[in-house]
């Protein structure tokens, strides 16, 4: 069974977050939800969502994915984190997938990552982006797969991201099922 981690910090964008949660479940993938603290978290529409775990607690384990889900000041909260950074690092040098939605790719570029890649993120970020990592090419697509590398642009994409990461983990096949399922 594939194993996800999502970590995240206040002003999480919660549908990102709980769409990808919910529908990588769906299907049968194992996701660890990870506060920067281990406890719970105010969203950015002031929800408050519990963390499965502290980062610092798991983020050593076994991942074959991170993913990270975008929202104010979350994505720069995750950026600005050495141990988000850490695990994405790792994950890279293992030749893992990463993932990230809305802001959270300009985390990703300031690591480094999307170096060369094609990438996308919210359309506000795009200037962040560019500023970040010149060589990376950004395209103005709802999902945009790279290698390694899966982003995409926001809370309207949310699905159709965590669909795709289905596919990445699993295969074609089980991300249709569960699109079939919950009627998208």
């Amino acid at each position: 069974m594939a194993r996800v981690l999502v970590p995240f910090a206040t002003g999480v964008e919660e549908v990102e977050f709980v769409a990808v949660v919910d529908l990588l479940r769906r299907a049968g993938i194992e996701v660890v939800t990870a506060s920067l603290d281990g406890r719970g978290v105010t969203g950015r529409s002031k929800i408050t969502i519990a963390a499965d775990a502290a980062l610092a607690d798991v983020m050593h384990d076994g991942w074959d994915m991170v993913v990270l889900p975008g929202g104010m000041p979350n994505a720069h909260l995750l950026r600005d984190d050495g141990n988000v950074k850490s695990v994405v690092e790792r994950l890279r040098s293992e030749r893992k997938s990463i993932a990230a939605i809305c802001a959270a790719p300009t985390a990703l570029a300031a690591y480094g990552i999307t170096d060369g890649m094609r990438v996308t993120s919210f359309p506000g970020c795009r200037g962040e982006m560019e500023r970040l990592q010149p060589s990376s090419v950004y395209v103005d697509e709802a999902v945009v797969e790279d290698d390694f590398l899966t982003t995409s642009r926001g809370a309207g994409t949310a699905v159709e991201f965590a669909l795709r990461l289905i596919a990445r983990l699993c295969n074609e096949s089980k991300s249709e099922e569960v699109r079939q399922s919950i009627v998208a």
